[in-house]
């Protein structure tokens, strides 16, 4: 059972195991390139999915055609890829094409139009993005970035950043993620007991607030620093 090779006709069973193979393979592959490849889309990684996307799919819908030679022409792409990088490491010049310098679309509260048409970023985008990040006029930007990956930095004047307690010279305490202790309707046993707590000293933290509650009717319930249980209850 040679499904790798070019075949006149594929078996179902042959068309299924080719498909998991490629999935497999094309996992592996976005695997070992790295989180940078999906999580920032610039030009080279742009470039890469593309390819590979294109590449993989033919052989996967055409019976007539190799997967083999599509997982070594993946390998050669992936290579140039890794060397792309390390060069641009390296290479001040390169790196400026693969990852151009960001530049201002705000400065001073004054809108630079010109680097706006060079981003392509309409006014509605660009005030869009103000309103995403809480910032309700242009005049308290103090600069607003468009970075090579496509997203917006802001940076507010100084007399428009948002009071705090260390503004007035007050302590501040350390920050504590909330713990989950039950997700729909089941307990989280291992976080209890890193806790140091157990099922019963849940129930009667549940009960100081809510009185002949069932575990299933708990949609989340969290436990804070100072040892405070909050329920949230199906709807």
């Amino acid at each position: 059972m040679d499904f790798l090779s070019s075949q006149e006709s594929l078996t179902a069973l042959e068309w299924g195991l080719r498909a998991v193979t490629g999935f497999v393979f094309f996992v592996v592959i976005v695997k070992f390139m790295g989180q940078r490849s999906i999580s920032q889309v610039g030009l080279l990684d742009f470039v890469i999915v593309l390819l590979i996307g294109n590449i993989i799919a033919h052989p996967l819908s055409d019976e007539g055609l190799e997967l083999k030679g599509s997982m070594i022409t993946i390998g050669v792409i992936l290579f140039l890829y890794l060397a792309g990088i390390l060069l641009s490491l390296r290479s001040t010049r390169l790196r400026k094409l693969f990852v151009p310098a960001p530049f201002p679309l705000i400065e001073n509260g004054k809108i630079i139009y010109k680097n706006l048409k060079k981003a392509r970023i309409s006014v509605d985008e660009l005030l869009s993005e103000l309103r995403i990040n809480n910032v309700g006029s242009i005049q308290k930007v103090a600069l607003a970035l468009w970075e090579p990956v496509g997203t917006f930095s802001i940076f507010l004047k100084n007399e428009h950043h948002p009071l705090t307690p260390t503004t007035f010279g007050q302590p501040v305490k350390p920050f504590h993620l909330p713990k989950t202790i039950i997700k729909e309707g089941k307990i989280d046993y291992k976080q209890l007991s890193q806790m140091g707590k157990d099922e019963e000293w849940l129930h009667q933290k549940i009960s100081t607030t809510f009185t002949n509650i069932k575990l299933h009717d708990i949609l989340l319930a969290t436990v804070d620093e100072n040892e405070k249980v909050n329920v949230f209850l199906y709807h």
